[in-house]
């Protein structure tokens, strides 16, 4: 087994990898734990460590991986039965959209040819891999449900009991809980509907036409595996997209580097005028379309209508003027940051955090990691996140480790 990764040598920064969605890190459900007086301000014998990641997701694990060549202890904890689950989970004909030469967390490289496009599940074995490689501290089947201040400095409530830590690292990706809009509300109950997460392979979808509402590149890429089987409407607005091939011979040796890593890394970042534009676009439009091409939708015979307005029993109504018929529904809608859990005041209107490259705003020694654009549009791919995540470890190293015998100071009007 390889060395764990030391504190001299640090490993080569990676290429981004994926824009695909993460999916769900964490059992956000609400338990019965009181909201007023903490576990342990009522004596109980704790678990204590100086840092808690919180997701074991490529994000998570690439912090754990630099806290661990930093020495600095800390465990890792994720709901999941099996390290990489949350790629397992999607559809079966998922690819990355980055070749494998792209696709490595810092100190170890993907282990496939450097031109294939690596599937979902090589993605979940190889983060698997990863964690046993470096015997990160993993603690998986540990739904956290919920997050909050203590008088040793947080306190991580999970269905095992609770853990105090000076640190916290959120983990989990801002793609939480599906994001239906309320229009689903009025299709008959007769007909079939289901989020994009709940998405397997076409034979799990009805005969007949199915409605994909959301042209996303989630949207687009089932659309694409649906049309070998379905008659398929594609519904939202023009997102735009990568005008090249990306598995063609200059996309994979050179285009894909020049946006992936050059763009997406280094140009369209929160330091740059249009790096702060293209965010703020990004909420109202979405990621432009990586794979798929609007010339591949025509081959493939999936037709494209507009944002849908409403429903009239099986027809759809979309603001381009048509009127769509059709036998089923799949929401590619998006999530939402699903972070609810978190008992802090760190969440602004939307419900995402409020940071500075990963560095809670308002709370002393709370951190984020592989959240949306956390410090440029390659935060939440694959590779991407080992940038932030050694901004991260060097915060946290660089601050007091948890003391037996903490103390607050209740006159400090930040939250500290």
């Amino acid at each position: 087994m390889p060395a764990a990764p030391s504190n001299t040598a640090r490993a080569k920064a990676p290429h981004p990898a994926d824009l695909i969605e993460a999916g769900r890190a964490l059992n956000t459900a609400r338990t019965a734990f009181s909201d007023k007086t903490s576990i342990s301000e009522q004596g109980a014998d704790l678990e204590r460590h100086n840092t808690v990641i919180i997701g074991a997701g490529q994000a998570g694990l690439s912090v754990s991986y630099h806290l661990k060549s930093r020495g600095v202890g800390h465990i890792v904890l994720d709901s999941a039965n099996r390290i990489g689950d949350t790629w397992r989970n999607r559809w079966d004909s998922l690819r990355l959209f980055t070749p494998a030469k792209f696709d490595g967390l810092d100190g170890f490289p993907f282990p496939a040819g450097k031109d294939e496009f690596p599937t979902k599940d090589q993605m979940a074995d190889y983060l698997e891999g990863y964690a046993a490689r470096f015997e990160l501290p993993v603690r998986l089947n540990s739904p956290v449900r919920k997050l909050r201040r203590c008088e040793a400095g947080f306190e991580v409530l999970t269905e095992k009991g609770a853990i105090l830590a000076k640190h916290v690292v959120v983990a989990a990706a801002s793609y939480q809980k599906p994001r239906i809009p309320p229009i689903a509300s009025s299709l008959d109950s007769a007909i079939s509907q289901i989020h994009s997460r709940d998405y397997k392979a076409p034979k799990q979808i009805p005969e007949g036409r199915v409605l994909l509402v959301g042209a996303g590149n989630s949207g687009a890429e089932i659309a694409m595996d649906l049309a070998k089987t379905h008659d398929v409407v594609l519904a939202g607005r023009d997102v735009g997209h990568v005008p090249f091939d990306i598995s063609g011979f200059m996309g994979r040796k050179m285009l894909v580097r020049l946006v992936i890593r050059g763009m997406f890394h280094h140009v369209l970042t929160m330091r740059t005028p249009m790096g702060r534009k293209f965010r703020s676009k990004m909420h109202d439009r979405g990621m432009p379309l990586i794979r798929t091409r609007p010339g591949q939708f025509e081959r493939a015979g999936v037709r494209r209508v507009g944002r849908i307005l409403s429903f009239d029993g099986d027809t759809a109504v979309s603001d381009s003027g048509d009127r769509t018929r059709f036998d089923s529904v799949i929401w590619c809608t998006g999530y939402h940051s699903g972070f609810d859990w978190i008992d802090l005041p760190v969440l602004d209107e939307r419900g995402a955090p409020r940071h500075r490259f990963g560095k809670a705003s308002d709370v002393d020694g709370l951190y984020f990691a592989g959240i949306h654009f956390q410090y440029a549009v390659s935060s939440t791919m694959v590779a991407g996140v080992g940038r932030d995540a050694r901004r991260v470890a060097d915060w946290v190293a660089a601050r007091p480790a948890l003391s037996s015998s903490p103390t607050l100071n209740p006159n400090r009007r930040k939250i500290s």
